[in-house]
């Protein structure tokens, strides 16, 4: 049986890269099977103020001995692009793993939860270490892939407006009267899960996909993991000592946290993060594992089109040049008016 996991994208621009992980299953009693091992290391800047909670690099390594290797997920906005990660990070790390550990850069998944959490300068490095440490842990696994389903914690930041227009709920942004709202966009709730056991039947790690900004923040402010950080602490707590869960950013884009822009109560990303652990360790359950033969990696290169914002541009200027137009003198002083 062969299954297709999506384990991570990244964005530049125009082009996106995509990645699958296929993994094949053998039948109950086959010789071969893939080894698996995990790492984690705290990667959290203590020198810029407060910390709420701790901010993870989590490295999940296989081999099935001819090919090698890693998924990386990091707790921070992104890779090269935004936030505290400038360029580099990607080629030193990929060197590295393969002068040191013969892993093909290509073999090398990197994935951010886009929190704004901030992490230390030697975030490469650390990365490095995390899968040193998951090489020096590898041991037999089987493997299973399910869903879960979680639509409590997020919603769709475009909203369309009667006039057909569309508003966009940013921290910064006015919102317009509900009267004059349609309606709002699409979710995703499935939560994509793939699970790896050990020998002795306990989980050595989850990979699990969903699709969300994890941008709420907690009470007291503070750097913070965010929720999808709470998500994967409260996986890891209830499977017991040395699971590492791995949260893999899905298409949100446009997936706000449900409540972003709530003002009557403090923002609460532990609350939202421990519903989207629940919902997984809910789904795990019915999750059983198998004896996995071989991995084969599949990368495909996309491109899309940037949007094209001409049109609208000379709406808008068209818009202004009306408005300006409309001025008249008036022989009303400032202090009159």
């Amino acid at each position: 049986m062969t299954i297709t996991v999506n384990i991570g994208a990244s964005a530049a621009r125009r082009i996106c890269r995509f990645a699958w992980l296929l993994i094949l299953f053998l039948p109950a009693g086959a010789a071969a099977q893939l080894k698996a091992g995990t790492g984690k290391i705290d990667i959290t800047e203590r020198e810029k103020g407060p910390v709420n909670d701790d901010l993870f690099a989590r490295a999940l390594a296989l081999d099935d001995g001819t090919t090698r290797m890693v998924i990386v997920t990091l707790d921070v906005v992104a890779i090269e692009e935004i936030g505290p990660i400038r360029a580099g990070y990607l080629e030193a790390v990929r060197s590295r793993l393969e002068k040191e550990l013969r892993i093909q850069p290509q073999h090398v998944i990197v994935n951010t939860s886009h929190c704004h959490g901030e992490v230390r300068k030697d975030v490469a490095d650390l990365t490095v270490e995390a899968v040193r440490a998951a090489f020096r842990t590898m041991e037999e696994v089987s493997a299973g892939v399910g869903t879960g389903f979680e639509d409590r914690i997020m919603e769709n930041r475009r909203v369309l407006l009667k006039d057909g227009r569309e508003a966009d709920m940013r921290r910064a942004y006015p919102m317009p009267p509900d009267e004059k709202l349609e309606s709002v966009g699409p979710v995703d709730p499935q939560i994509g899960i793939l699970r790896l056991n050990r020998k002795n039947g306990t989980t050595m790690a989850v990979v699990y996909n969903f699709a969300v900004h994890p941008i709420e923040g907690v009470p007291q402010g503070g750097n913070t993991a965010d929720l999808t950080g709470f998500s994967s602490r409260v996986i890891e707590e209830n499977l017991g000592p040395g699971a590492v869960a791995l949260f893999i950013q899905g298409c949100g884009g446009d997936i706000n946290p449900a409540g972003y822009k709530n003002v009557d109560t403090p923002p609460d990303a532990e609350r939202l993060g421990n519903l989207l652990g629940l919902s997984t360790l809910s789904a795990l359950r019915e999750i059983g594992t198998k004896p996995v033969k071989k991995i084969r990696i599949r990368n495909e290169k996309a491109e899309f089109p940037r949007v094209d914002f001409e049109s609208r541009i000379r709406q808008l200027e068209a818009y202004q040049k009306k408005l300006l137009e409309g001025l008249r003198g008036t022989n009303i002083s400032f202090k009159t008016f």
